[in-house]
């Protein structure tokens, strides 16, 4: 009996090839770009310093990774505050000291401050001094801020201009460590006398924090009223984005696009890696 031999597969066509190829593709960066949303809505994400407020922890021209998880999450999670998520969930409060990252009450930027008063607590400014609950905050004065002059970075009008042979031109800044009544302590920036040096007593309200920058003159803070571009006044927590954490990348300003090496020479080496 005659046998007949098998018929050979059919071969797909290029064009088949290359659909499964293009579909397969697109499938995958779907899920990059799904990946990456849910880690930097709900993991870390990755934020500038754009201004002199947070001196001498944090200087303009730094980037820094925030954790989003620590106070739980909201719509300002995520990106474009996409209205996805209902109200606040896994809600926490930020502990004092905190560095946070929240959404202007007003305008709706991100803006960075450290949470000084909670809810229920009474805070005031007494010539530049923190009270909390009627306690002074303890402040002792410290070695001078000294900080390079740069394409983004400034000698303020409480700063002092110097230049040091083979250094380039320097700011310095009075500078005082404050301790809170937890024993964490942070250090901060005082210009002098000036009129927000004495502000309050205000009791926080529920659900709300009072915030300052480090940079106490140079800071529109929670001793402003919320203006577009200005001051943020108290804090609602349901505008909360994250907790600075660690500094990733920091650089003078003096770099250009055309000129690689200066992405080099630009790095504040010193600075990549901190924590906050």
């Amino acid at each position: 009996m005659t046998q007949t031999a098998p018929a050979a597969p059919k071969s797909e066509s290029p064009a088949e090839d290359q659909g499964e190829t293009l579909g397969s593709f697109t499938w995958f960066l779907i899920k990059l770009a799904l990946a990456v949303l849910i880690f930097r809505s709900f993991v870390f994400s990755p934020f500038s310093i754009p201004s002199e407020s947070m001196l001498p922890r944090l200087m303009n021209g730094d980037y820094l990774i925030a954790a989003k998880w620590p106070y739980g999450f909201s719509s300002h999670s995520l990106p474009f505050s996409i209205p996805l998520i209902p109200g606040r969930i896994l809600a926490n409060e930020p502990e004092r000291g905190d560095v946070v990252i929240f959404k202007h009450p007003v305008d709706g930027m991100d803006y960075i401050k450290r949470a000084i008063a909670l809810p229920g607590e009474t805070v005031e400014l007494r010539d530049g001094q923190v009270l909390l609950n009627g306690e002074r905050v303890r402040r002792e004065r410290i070695a001078d801020f000294v900080v390079a002059v740069s394409p983004n970075t400034g000698c303020a009008w409480g700063g002092i201009r110097e230049r040091r042979m083979g250094e380039g031109e320097r700011c310095r800044y009075a500078r005082f460590r404050e301790t809170l009544p937890s024993g964490r302590s942070y250090e901060v920036l005082d210009f002098g006398r000036t009129p927000q040096d004495d502000f309050g007593p205000m009791i926080v309200p529920e659900g709300h924090l009072f915030v300052l920058g480090d940079n106490r003159d140079n800071s529109q803070d929670s001793r402003f009223p919320p203006t577009p571009g200005g001051g943020v006044g108290l804090v609602p927590q349901e505008n909360l984005v994250g907790r600075a954490t660690m500094l990733m990348w920091s650089t003078d300003g003096s770099a250009e696009w055309l000129l690689p090496w200066t992405w080099f020479t630009a790095a504040r080496w010193h600075r990549i890696g901190d924590g906050l």
